[in-house]
Order: structure tokens, then C-alpha cells, then sequence
């Protein structure tokens, strides 16, 4: 087995501005999984997140809270991380981009950028909000597409054709905040010349640390040439100020990556065998497709050009629809994270995503009706059955003690050979392909306990060493599932521990039977989805 690897995973940081609703969950929990795959495999894996708390966004969402900046991140923050906990994503680190420790990282990289003659200072024009009396954020400008005319565009990119653009070039653009025509207005903005690392981007696109319909899109930017990258933005802002630059403040994206590396400061690790330019540890981004531009071409450019070490892959996902339509309050399929938490199982939701989920950045669809079909067929009908048609033999006719020997060591052994092909797909991300292989050898464990019929035997006299034997067999391969589930499933594989009466599992012990073993009194593991609970559950989104 391939272990002791060291292993930085970050997940997109979430935005401070408001609670997490379930398709901001798709990329945590695929997060999760995978560092705990990797814990589970022996790898030094570290799960470093925190809260994106800069930005015009958060600083207009305080006003109207009449709360300051600070208390209004706080205050979120707290939400977010206990609606984290609730799901069983589980953060190694989790630190704030308002900290100051990611201050000193931004001032470091800053002056490492002006150091290399990489900052330049130029006069732009931008579009200003004369109601508001301020420059609108990219976000807070909204047109017609100047590439395709798409109505109803943001002020930095197209949701239809993918466009990049700034906010003055969309068409009939209106502030968001006033509903009002911007006009054009002069000021003096700090650049990162990110033109200068055009060869360096290629040539680190070519070495595969992007999936390749993420290459292939990069590919279509580079045939423009790449334009300098606007890193300052004007008073009132919330944010760093910009040393030896007064009322110019450093860019949400500027910071908010760094802050990745505050994060990470927290571990107190050494900080070159992570993040130095020759570091040998692996670091693997996980964020949403509509950040890629930011992840794969700023950000490796930034860390190349402070001469630290670039990701060694971008794992990019797709967004989740509801029901087959985008996420939406209006049409009631806008689902918080908490609602959800107070309806349903969490370990449903992670199933689900995991049975969804590959390594493209194809969208995801929650439908609530294939949702409840695949859980209870899956969980409860498949590997939870295994356990609950075979425990009560063993703990009520052999007073919870387990067989000496495997009753069909093949069988085992057909279990204990898909360890690798199984860790493989999860390594890669494929983890739906990884729940069909699972879900496969559950069939078989259940098929194997139905040919036996243990129930059957139990009622005829002298045959008490054969139903010990079979219900035996049946609890070492449902072990077994629950080393390949437990990534994904880790409440459940906690329960199933203190079941079992061992240890928390490793991925080794897919290797090892559980013989002469006495075990604890089973209890239900989980419950099959109440079609009543959802329908609670879409009422409170309606």
C-alpha cells in the first residue's frame, strides 16, 4: 500500500455572507472523503479550510445588518462551522482571512510581487455607483454578455459562454445596488502582471495537474494572451490595506487564497517542507468550476512567482441541482444546510453525493425520489441488513462470540482483493464508480446469507455450528463494507466499531477477519428515508 504521504487538501473557502445551503456542501463533503480516505491509508493528510471574510459583499451585507464587518464574520463563521460539524466534515485547520496572521502572509507575498518588479500601477476606469457614491465591485454590475449578449450577466464572467471581461465592457449595465446606469469614473489600480508567467502557466497546464476539460478551457484563454490581473480596489472596501498605499485595499482574490497558508500556519508544521519551492508534499485544491480561473491560472502564477510551491492538482466539481432545476428560492429548491439537518440524516446526503460524484466537473442532480430509492436499497436493504439479519444469532445463541475459522475463505478473499481497485477510484475521485464496486460485493455478502439461510437452520436441532459459521461469514464482510463505506460514512463506521468491538478501522484492515472475536449487541444502524420527513423538508425551502 502506498502510505506515508504528505498531503495538504484544501477546499474552496466559504464566503462569510450567509449560512451554507447543499450545493456549497458538494465540495466539502468531496473534500472530506478523500482525506479521510487518506488518513485511513496511512497518509499524512491535513484538511485546511477557513472562512473568505473580505470583500464589498460582506461589507454592505454589515451595514444593512447594522452590525460591523468583523462581528457579522464572526457571527456566520460560527453558523457555518457547526453546519460543517453536522455533515461530519471535519477540518484539520479552519482559520478567517481577517485574521491577522493571513495579513502578515499577504504583506509577505505583496512585497516578494514588488520585489520582482511583477506590480505595476495603472490609471483604469471603472464603473461607479453616483447614488452610492462608490466603484461597484465586478459582482455588483449586471448586462448583456459583450461576447454572446446574454442578458442578466455578472460584471466578471458569463455564466452562458464562460467569458472573462471587465465590468465596463457589459452592455446596458446597471448597479445592482441602485438599479441605476453606472457612469465611468478614473482611479489609479495596482496590477499583477500575470501576462509576465503566460510560458510558466502553459507549461505547468501540460504537466496534468488540471483535469482535461479544465485544461482544454484554459487552453481557449491562452489563445487571447492573458491580461494583467487587477489586485486593488478603491475606498470603502473591507479588507487589507495596501502597505504604503492609503485607501487602497488588496482584492478579495488576492487574499483570499493566502489565506489557505494562514490557514495551514495553524497546524504549526514546517513550513518549507510544505509550502517551500522544492516541498515534495502534495497539494490538492478542491473548489467549484466557477473558480477555476482564479485556482488554476492567479493562484499557481502567485505562489510561483513568491517562489513557493504550486498545487500539485486541481480537482474542480460541478454544481447541484434539485429535482433537475438550479437551485433557486422561488421554486423552493434552495435547501440550507441546517433545514436539511433538521429533517434528514447527514450521512444520507454525504451517501448520495458519493454515489453521484466522478472526477469531471459535470453538474450533480439531487433528486429526492432516486435519493430515497438509492438509500434505502443501498444502506439500509443492502449493507445495514447484513449486520441485522446476522447479529442477533450470534449474540443470542453464542453469546456474541464469532466463529474460529472463515466459513468461505474465497468469498473473503474475493472481499479483500477489491481493497486496491476500490482505494484507486477514491484516490482518483471516482467516487460513484467506488459505491458501485462496494455496493457490488454487498450484493454478494447478502446473496451468500440467503443461499445459507441461517434462519432456517436455527430452527433445526444440531445445527448450531453451521448458523454460528454463516453469521460469522456475514459480519466479516459486512466488516469489510464498512472499511470501503467508512470515507463516506463515518458516523455509521463509528457505530459500526463500538458494534464490532474493535478499533477504528484503517484501510489494512480490509486484510484481517475478526475470528474467535466476541461482539457487542447489534442495534440499527439507520433508518429508511421518511418519504414524509423530505416532503417536511421542501415545505421549509417553499
Amino acid at each position: 500500500m502506498n502510505s506515508n504521504r504528505r498531503i495538504i487538501a484544501t477546499a474552496a473557502l466559504i464566503y462569510a455572507n450567509g449560512p451554507l445551503h447543499l450545493g456549497h456542501l458538494v465540495g466539502y463533503i468531496q473534500t472530506d472523503i478523500w482525506v479521510r480516505f487518506h488518513k485511513m491509508r496511512g497518509n499524512q493528510a491535513h484538511y485546511v479550510c477557513g472562512s473568505d471574510a473580505h470583500g464589498t459583499p460582506i461589507m454592505i451585507k454589515a451595514q444593512k445588518d447594522n452590525l460591523s464587518p468583523e462581528a457579522l464574520i464572526k457571527e456566520i463563521s460560527t453558523q457555518q462551522l457547526a453546519d460543517f460539524k453536522s455533515f461530519y466534515v471535519n477540518f484539520d485547520s479552519f482559520a478567517s482571512t481577517n485574521d491577522a496572521s493571513n495579513q502578515i502572509r499577504v504583506n509577505e507575498i505583496y512585497s516578494k510581487l514588488v520585489a520582482n518588479k511583477d506590480i505595476e500601477s495603472k490609471e483604469i476606469e471603472q464603473a461607479y455607483d453616483s447614488v452610492k457614491n462608490m466603484f461597484l465591485p465586478d459582482r455588483f454590475v449586471k448586462g448583456n454578455c459583450p461576447r454572446c449578449n446574454a442578458a442578466d450577466q455578472y460584471g466578471d464572467s458569463c455564466e452562458s459562454c464562460g467569458a472573462t471581461y471587465d465590468p465596463t465592457e457589459l452592455k446596458n449595465p446597471l448597479s445592482t445596488l441602485s438599479d441605476t446606469t453606472p457612469i465611468r469614473k478614473s482611479s489609479q489600480h495596482f496590477f499583477f502582471k500575470l501576462s509576465k508567467y503566460e510560458a510558466f502557466l502553459k507549461d505547468w497546464i501540460e504537466q496534468d495537474h488540471l483535469q482535461t476539460e479544465v485544461a482544454n478551457k484554459l487552453a481557449e484563454w491562452f489563445k487571447t494572451g492573458l491580461n494583467d490581473w487587477d489586485i486593488s480596489r478603491d475606498s470603502p472596501y473591507f479588507g487589507f490595506e495596501i502597505p504604503d498605499a492609503p485607501g487602497k485595499y488588496f482584492y478579495v482574490w488576492l487574499d483570499a487564497p493566502i489565506g489557505y497558508i494562514a490557514s495551514f500556519d495553524q497546524l504549526n508544521l514546517d513550513f518549507n517542507e510544505y509550502w517551500g519551492a522544492d516541498s515534495q508534499t502534495e497539494l490538492h485544491q478542491f473548489i467549484g468550476k466557477d473558480i477555476v480561473y482564479f485556482h488554476s491560472m492567479f493562484w499557481p502564477a502567485i505562489l510561483h512567482a513568491a517562489k513557493l510551491r504550486t498545487p500539485s492538482f486541481v480537482h474542480a466539481h460541478g454544481y447541484l441541482t434539485i429535482n433537475g432545476q438550479k437551485m433557486s428560492k422561488s421554486r423552493g429548491t434552495f435547501i440550507k444546510a441546517s433545514d436539511y439537518n433538521n429533517h434528514l440524516n447527514p450521512e444520507y446526503l454525504r451517501y448520495y453525493y458519493a454515489a453521484k460524484l466522478s472526477n469531471t466537473v459535470e453538474d450533480i442532480d439531487l433528486n429526492f425520489d432516486d435519493f430515497s430509492s438509492r438509500v434505502n436499497s443501498d444502506l439500509v436493504g443492502k449493507v445495514v441488513n447484513i449486520a441485522s439479519r446476522c447479529a442477533g444469532f450470534i449474540t443470542k445463541k453464542f453469546d456474541g462470540e464469532l466463529s474460529a475459522e472463515l466459513m468461505d475463505s474465497a468469498l473473503f478473499a474475493e472481499f479483500t482483493t477489491q481493497a486496491e481497485p476500490i482505494a484507486e477510484l477514491y484516490e482518483k475521485c471516482e467516487y460513484a464508480k467506488a459505491m458501485r464496486e462496494i455496493m457490488a460485493l454487498a450484493d454478494k455478502a447478502n446473496q451468500f446469507i440467503d443461499h445459507h439461510k441461517p434462519w432456517s437452520l436455527a430452527k433445526e436441532p444440531g445445527r448450531e455450528s453451521e448458523v454460528q459459521a454463516i453469521c460469522s461469514m456475514g459480519l466479516n464482510l459486512f466488516k469489510l463494507l464498512i472499511v470501503y463505506l467508512k470515507p463516506v460514512l463515518p458516523h455509521i463506521a463509528e457505530e459500526s466499531e463500538r458494534f464490532l468491538n474493535i478499533q477504528p478501522l484503517s484501510w489494512k484492515d480490509s486484510q484481517t477477519a475478526l475470528l474467535a472475536h466476541t461482539i457487542h449487541e447489534f442495534k440499527p444502524l439507520m433508518q429508511r428515508v421518511d418519504p414524509e420527513k423530505i416532503q417536511a423538508l421542501l415545505n421549509t425551502s417553499n
